[in-house]
């Protein structure tokens, strides 16, 4: 028998090509474990834009109207212009030298530099209190019926936001200080603006819409001495404001901001002295004006309690209160400044005197005001006709260097008319009515 070699084999030899194929199989089958899992793209996607998306109240504001004539305001005082601005109603004159150093004080006492509650000191509140009883015979409980806020404008807000819903309408004036019409629209709420050129009209048409409308206004809005259009009424409108809004069932806000500027002798009428009052509704006041403390933030909601009581809620989450030494220097302010402040309205009168004499001069028709800080002129011709009031006001500014507010800022019925605010002292009012008559001059 002779002896063979398996490579000889042809049996052999499919075995060994089939266990070569079995092993070259099972190596494909393992995983290589240097091998990326995921073949990487060749280029990174383009990632979607980043959107921040504002919550409807905040979508449905306009634009701000002042924002052309304040960033003109800007480039052009960065340019060195001596620009009068007659634009804001920041009063440009001091508080108090005894008010101040009350501040000063204050502000070096350790105790007064924690947080302050949210409604005032207690004897703050019982000043505010005071002056009611002594100015306008209104009694008022100053732990239940008052209390402070960071100034009237926060205020105001607030209680908006503690009275207003979805589906709730308040009436306001027109043409409008902007936050009636948008503290309303930021809680929510929607608005119906009433013309308040004539008191009696506005009053009949309060009721007409308390009438027509469906469900009635929840809250009606009144501003007196009125910004923009410095109108003013005397106490029987209030009368007929708390009957209307017992008839219907609203509630009442007067934003009273211009309490302590008033001309010629008249006494703008406080809300809450109308019998009445309390049960309906509250008055917002402010120590912005008559005090020069406008940087301060001091303001003041007084009348109904249970309305008093919503704000405080609201304050409760939203802040601590104001600085406490404010609050001290503030009750000096109240205590010991009334004559001051009925100086500076005479010093507001000889401004308003200076404004108007001179715009007369040029052919403006203006009605001096009795009250309020601002002069509501119209446009005059051949301008009104020619322009748009923001276009007028922004010639005013950019040719003439004097910065004014166009009508348009505080709704349509403010077209045609531009508020001038009476700050700048009678020097540079006259200067700012000379760099007027030289802007409008035909050439």
């Amino acid at each position: 028998m002779s002896d063979t070699h398996p490579s000889n084999d042809p049996a052999g030899t499919r075995d060994d090509i089939e266990a070569v194929d079995a092993a070259v199989a099972s190596e494909e089958d393992s995983p290589n474990i240097d091998a990326p899992a995921i073949d990487p793209p060749e280029t990174d996607p383009v990632p979607a834009p980043f959107e921040v998306k504002f919550a409807s109240r905040v979508d449905r504001l306009p634009p701000y109207m002042f924002g052309r004539i304040n960033s003109s305001l800007y480039q052009k005082r960065r340019a060195g212009d001596d620009v009068i601005d007659l634009g804001m109603g920041n009063p440009s004159d001091a508080p108090e030298p005894a008010v101040v150093e009350k501040l000063q004080a204050a502000s070096s006492d350790p105790n007064n530099h924690g947080y302050s509650k949210s409604n005032g000191i207690a004897n703050l509140r019982r000043e505010v209190a005071s002056k009611y009883y002594r100015k306008y015979g209104v009694n008022l409980d100053p732990d239940h019926e008052i209390i402070s806020c960071l100034g009237s404008k926060e205020g105001f807000s607030h209680m908006c936001l503690a009275l207003m819903g979805p589906g709730d309408t308040a009436i306001i004036p027109s043409p409008y200080f902007p936050v009636h019409m948008y503290g309303v629209i930021l809680a929510s709420g929607n608005v119906v603006s009433l013309d308040v050129a004539d008191p009696d009209k506005f009053l009949r048409n309060v009721a007409y819409t308390c009438e027509n409308l469906t469900p009635v206004p929840k809250l009606l809005i009144v501003n007196y001495p009125h910004n923009p259009s410095s109108a003013v009424i005397e106490l029987d409108f209030f009368v007929e404001v708390v009957r209307l809004a017992k008839k219907y069932g609203f509630l009442v806000i007067h934003d009273f901001a211009y309490a302590d500027v008033a001309f010629d002798g008249y006494v703008p009428p406080s809300f809450l002295a109308a019998p009445g009052a309390k049960d309906v509704g509250v008055e917002f006041t402010t120590m912005s004006k008559g005090y020069n403390m406008a940087g301060w933030r001091v303001g003041f909601c007084a009348g109904n309690a249970d309305m008093v009581r919503g704000l405080g809620t609201i304050k409760g989450y939203y802040d601590y209160g104001m600085f406490q030494a404010i609050q001290i220097a503030a009750i000096v302010a109240l205590r010991e400044t009334e004559a001051a402040v009925e100086k500076q309205s005479l010093v507001y009168q000889g401004r308003r005197d200076v404004l108007v004499n001179g715009l007369r001069r040029l052919g403006w028709k203006v009605d001096p005001p009795k009250a309020g800080m601002f002069l509501w002129a119209e446009v005059p011709e051949p301008w009104k006709s020619r322009m748009s009031t923001m276009d007028f006001a922004l010639k005013l500014l950019e040719e003439g260097n004097v910065a004014v507010s166009p009508g348009t800022g505080f709704g349509a019925a403010g077209e045609g008319f531009l508020r001038m605010s009476l700050v700048e002292n009678e020097h540079r009012l006259r200067q700012a009515v000379r760099q007027i008559s030289k802007c409008l001059a035909e050439k």
